[in-house]
């Protein structure tokens, strides 16, 4: 029957509307999963030897101390990134299949996830290089096991925290908070943490308890979900106070407030908007790794403004380029009424302009790296509202992906966002502004560099007109195909 089950997926993936995209994505992942997987084994097989020459530890104990924060970064980025099953299985729900094994299915699928099997790659290798340096192999298997049956708790810990909103925001805190106090020596968790992990090497049998703990959590979530397993689960409506939102300050934008205050609203109710918000905010941070000089490969004078694009970018590259899929769930029934593609396109552009000036505030504290390093933020602003704007939005005519507001899976991306049009306009999202200024930076020097960005900015702003009576031609013309993949669920 599990078989059956896991041919009805292969099914439904080479009948999708969107199959030659998938298919694109797939082959593109695969290789990503290749470089991951080399990448991991590599690292698992020489961190043994670049601990113990580099810094004269011992490996072993250094990799026990920091587990604890690569255990809790695993569960954010699952959270963050893998996709649950549930959703798949719908159409399952009234055929004659029993229950337990519809759980059965949906819960293997997770067991045979990438982000379980990825890790494989790093420990087997270090497990093996420490039974070559003398290490006892029953002690090291069961230490093995035991760091494994964890890192497995976590894929059912995050199937009960799929539906906590507050998750995300608590760890990645608590992350910053106990980094930042064992950086400067106020409180060091690992200390207390690392010698619970090496007892699963000292005393074998302590090996099992997260084993006995996997179990467990299998068993808790299998019953729960076979409890839960109904058409009508989780239909029944949810009675909270009404608050009325005027949101009156936008009705200055005249025609387009409407879709203004909209876009708002489901930004603050919604779950996957919410995430895309957060991710925004965390690419502010991203030029640290750039003008920090902390990556010497980052040091080169056009890696500037390609940090600086992205900065100020978050929320363009993390909301903008999901349009019109933020309306999937209600695209229909707009595209029935009497409303102007104009006023609907004019809107997102405003939302992104307004998102794109805030972080440009935000980002304001890179004036302790020096004015010239804000400058060429605010030249990527500059360029984002002039030129990236505009290219999100013709870039998303053709990403025909539904998305669940209610879900934050796949909050970097999607297979369907993922095609030849999308990747022939990352040329003038990323690769034009970084060119124009490696043009003026060589030839004259850096403040050149910043005037040609800045110019290709204005430009882009000045003749918006004309490039949105383009993008409304694509919307018209790619208006039915989006409906029709706004249906599917595969």
């Amino acid at each position: 029957m599990i078989k059956h089950f896991f041919a009805l997926q292969w099914k439904a993936f080479f009948r999708s509307a969107s199959f030659s995209s998938n298919l694109v994505m797939k082959i593109f992942m695969g290789f990503m999963a290749l470089y991951m997987i080399a990448t991991f084994s590599i690292m698992g097989g020489a961190s043994y030897y670049f601990i113990e020459e580099e810094f004269n530890l011992n490996a072993f104990e250094v990799i026990n101390r920091l587990f604890i924060y690569y255990l809790v970064m695993d569960l954010l980025f699952r959270y963050m990134l893998q996709k649950m099953p549930v959703v798949n299985i719908k159409p399952l729900l009234y055929l004659p299949f029993k229950k337990g094994k519809i759980v059965q299915f949906s819960l293997w699928k997770t067991v045979f996830s990438f982000f379980n099997l990825i890790h494989a790659f790093f420990f087997i290798p270090f497990s093996v290089v420490l039974i070559i340096k003398g290490y006892p192999p029953l002690q090291v298997l069961a230490w093995l096991m035991g760091i494994y049956a964890l890192l497995y708790c976590n894929n059912f810990i995050n199937i009960f925290l799929n539906g906590v909103n507050t998750f995300l925001f608590v760890v990645f805190g608590a992350i910053i908070i106990l980094g930042g106090l064992q950086y400067y020596g106020v409180f060091d968790i690992t200390l207390y943490t690392g010698p619970i992990f090496e007892l699963m090497y000292g005393i074998p049998y302590v090996a099992f308890i997260p084993v006995l703990l996997l179990v467990g959590l299998y068993y808790v979530a299998f019953n729960y979900f076979k409890k839960n397993l109904y058409l009508d689960a989780g239909l029944a409506s949810k009675h909270q106070e009404a608050k009325e939102e005027n949101l009156d300050w936008l009705n200055r934008f005249g025609s387009i407030s409407v879709f203004l205050k909209n876009d708002i609203k489901l930004i603050k109710r919604n779950k996957r908007s919410k995430t895309a918000v957060f991710m925004s905010f965390l690419f502010v941070f991203y030029g640290l790794l750039f003008f920090t000089n902390a990556i010497e490969a980052y040091q080169g004078a056009p890696w500037r403004i390609f940090a600086s694009i992205f900065v100020t970018g978050g929320f363009l590259f993390s909301f903008g380029q999901f349009v019109p899929s933020w309306d999937s769930s209600y695209y229909p029934l707009m595209m029935s009424q009497n409303i102007r593609y104009r006023d609907y396109l004019d809107s997102k552009w405003w939302l992104m302009v307004m998102a794109t000036i805030l972080t440009t505030i935000v980002a304001s504290f890179y004036l302790y790296f020096g004015w010239e390093i804000y400058l060429a933020i605010i030249t990527g602003a500059i360029y984002n509202i002039g030129v990236n704007a505009h290219m999100v939005l013709w870039g998303g005519a053709y990403v025909k992906t539904p998305i669940d507001l209610t879900s934050n899976k796949k909050a970097f991306g999607d297979s369907q966002a993922f095609n030849a049009k999308t990747l022939l306009l990352t040329i003038p999202k990323m690769i034009l502004p970084v060119l124009l200024y490696a043009l003026g930076h060589y030839t004259v020097g850096p403040f050149l560099g910043y005037l040609l960005v800045v110019l290709a900015g204005i430009l882009g702003f000045a003749f918006k007109e004309k490039v949105f009576n383009k993008i409304e031609k694509v919307y018209k013309t790619e208006k039915y195909k989006t409906l029709v993949a706004y249906k599917q669920k595969n």
